[in-house]
């Protein structure tokens, strides 16, 4: 017999993701937003049989955004601006929605730049939608909610 409320796991096909200015919804699919703590070893004097763990520096992935290609610029132009030598860092969200399209969840990136862009592949066999990638380095990120 249950003795608590139910809490069913939350769906990942509705999200947007949020960049300075810049709201998505359309995105495919959106990966990367974890974090690693590394592990340090040491060996106090007089205790040679014992490793100790500490912890040290948190890395982050790379945050990567897939999207069918329109002709929407907006993300590429950012990336371009990069390259040629503009970088601008930008703050941003993944928002995870319930399916009456309320958020539920949310993580914030902080100093974010696009990395890496990848243009699609072509394929005339194929009949899947053109994809377009795009990394985004940055320093931290959080879940808020």
């Amino acid at each position: 017999m249950a003795t608590g409320q139910r809490v069913d796991p939350y769906n990942n096909f509705n999200f947007l993701v949020e960049i300075d200015g810049i709201t998505r919804a359309a995105f495919h699919e959106v990966s990367g937003f974890d974090s690693t703590i590394d592990v340090v070893e040491h060996r106090e004097g007089g205790e040679n049989t014992t490793m100790r763990k500490l912890p040290g520096q948190t890395k982050y992935s790379n945050i990567v955004l897939k999207w069918g290609i329109t002709d929407d610029l907006e993300l590429y132009t950012w990336h371009r601006q990069a390259v040629l030598g503009n970088l601008q860092r930008r703050n941003g969200s993944i928002v995870g929605l319930d399916r009456q399209g309320n958020e539920i969840v949310r993580w914030n990136f902080f100093n974010a730049w696009p990395s890496k862009y990848d243009g699609p592949d072509y394929n005339a066999e194929g009949n899947d939608i053109a994809i377009e990638t795009l990394e985004l380095a940055h320093e931290k990120v959080e879940r808020v909610k």
